[in-house]
């Protein structure tokens, strides 16, 4: 059954809009081509919610350099990426990002519900609807959605601010998660429309 876009309170999460997977020169992650729309859309998004007072949280990947922490990640097509001591595994900014003030998460796993204090976050914020932007579609972003679907968050993916690791998986992807939460496919117009509705008006004194 198809449910309003946003139900009660909703949280934006940005995840793993990072400067770079891995050292230059070097594949560690196939992506389905360049993320230029993915960043100006996540810049316009992340803006937009912070004008309509709508939480802004940040996930990171990281791994330890002895890489203990991979776990089963490395038995697929990815290489080593995301090492705590790299420089580019820091959060882009390009997007907006505020460490000293923002919400963000670390993550060892490809869920941002795996390990981590997210859901206590969520809970925290009294968020009902999450709204997902980043990469990768078919990875880290789908993980996420199937464990928010599971925790019975209302779950919706901006298609227009991810990205997936090949155009066949980024469309799997997002037809799967529209599977599991009818209208769960936004574009980024139809997210900052929502945004600027909600956006407080400003009291004349």
């Amino acid at each position: 059954m198809k449910q309003e876009m946003i139900v009660g309170k909703v949280a934006l999460i940005v995840i793993d809009i990072q400067k770079a997977p891995g050292p230059p020169g070097e594949a560690s992650i196939p992506l389905m081509g360049p993320g230029d729309t993915m960043i100006a859309n996540a810049r316009e998004l992340i803006a937009a919610a912070r004008e309509a007072d709508v939480p802004v949280v940040f996930i990171q990947e990281v791994h330890r350099p002895n890489l203990i922490d991979f776990g089963r990640e490395l038995d697929g097509v990815e290489g080593v990426h995301c090492l705590e001591d790299y420089p580019l595994t820091a959060i882009s900014d390009e997007i907006g990002f505020r460490p000293e003030s923002d919400y963000w998460i670390k993550k060892r796993r490809y869920s941002a519900f795996f390990g981590t204090e997210f859901a206590i976050l969520m809970k925290g914020l009294k968020a009902e609807t999450l709204i997902l932007i980043g990469g990768l579609t078919d990875v880290c972003v789908h993980y996420t959605f199937v464990d928010a679907h599971q925790s019975d968050f209302y779950t919706r993916v901006v298609e227009d601010c991810v990205i997936g690791s090949s155009f066949e998986a980024h469309n799997a992807s997002l037809a799967a998660m529209e599977y599991l939460q009818t209208g769960a496919r936004r574009s980024t117009d139809e997210i900052l429309a929502a945004f600027a509705a909600m956006k407080p008006e400003l009291v004349m004194a």
